[in-house]
């Protein structure tokens, strides 16, 4: 009846497509229109108190990074570290965590929940930890070897270290998110690997943060979304490595005017844990 006393209006919905069926049978007659996009701009600028959050968020996001390396050994099972994580998470009061895993070398070609899979030496053990803090997420995404690691692993992390310190360097007011994802892609093209910045081995070069996980602008290529002081991000450039398998490393940001400065402070390096 609510809905019946306000026809003439314009109400907006986002996103429409999850209005209740019902509802969005009767979308024309009550003159429903629909506001995602309108929504999704609002959602990407953060006022002050957010961005408060979200560091809070960043900080404890290093912290469980710490705990999941320290969970990390041979023998284990993938979900005793996301375990630790989640105790950890839980008992500093963190709301929610958003986090998958990966195990493994060459087979591997992106991260999951966990599924019971053991580790053992050799294998990289990527992860990304999403903690939501005062109803703000933040996030990190980084990669370890159970051992030590090959040539091979230390070679391929290098370039995704590249990639993604070449993303954060054009972060500024008033740049598209395709100029973020291009400048990381670059990277891999130098290297013979832009194959593999392709939707067949990845999603996105990195995305916004904040009420949720995972929200726009996704970076990409081809979206022209123009990236505004005090926009949260994360840039990384995960995706499948031919020579290790899946490799992650990212990081959380704010766009400033003039760059942004990176709120998640653990190491950028390939750690190992003993094998």
């Amino acid at each position: 009846q609510q809905l019946e006393d306000v026809v003439g209006d314009c109400i907006g919905a986002a996103p429409q497509r999850l209005l209740p069926r019902r509802i969005a049978a009767r979308a024309k007659a009550l003159n429903f229109s629909d506001q995602t996009a309108f929504v999704d701009r609002l959602l990407m600028g953060k006022m002050e108190s957010e961005i408060a959050a979200i560091r809070c968020a960043a900080r404890v996001a290093d912290e469980g990074y710490r705990v999941f390396m320290n969970a990390a050994r041979s023998g284990r099972a993938d979900y005793e570290l996301i375990a630790e994580s989640e105790a950890f998470f839980r008992a500093n009061g963190v709301d929610d965590n958003f986090q998958i895993i990966g195990v493994g070398g060459v087979e591997v070609r992106g991260m999951t929940p966990p599924s019971g899979k053991r580790l053992k030496r050799g294998d990289l053990v990527t992860t990304e930890l999403t903690p939501c803090v005062d109803g703000y997420y933040a996030q990190i995404c980084r990669t370890l070897v159970v051992g030590e690691p090959s040539m091979e692993q230390r070679s391929a992390h290098a370039v995704f270290r590249e990639s993604m310190e070449a993303g954060i360097a054009v972060v500024r007011d008033g740049i598209v998110a395709a100029d973020i994802a291009r400048a990381e892609n670059d990277v891999f093209r130098k290297h013979g690997l832009g194959e593999y910045t392709t939707n067949k081995y990845t999603r996105v070069r990195g995305h916004g943060m904040g009420l949720f996980a995972d929200s726009k602008p996704h970076l990409l290529e081809d979206v022209t979304t123009r990236i505004d002081a005090g926009m949260t991000l994360i840039v990384h450039p995960n995706t499948y490595h031919p020579a290790v398998g899946y490799l992650v490393l990212g990081d959380a940001v704010i766009v400033t005017q003039d760059g942004c400065e990176v709120l998640t402070k653990t190491p950028r390096e390939l750690f190992s844990v003993p094998g």
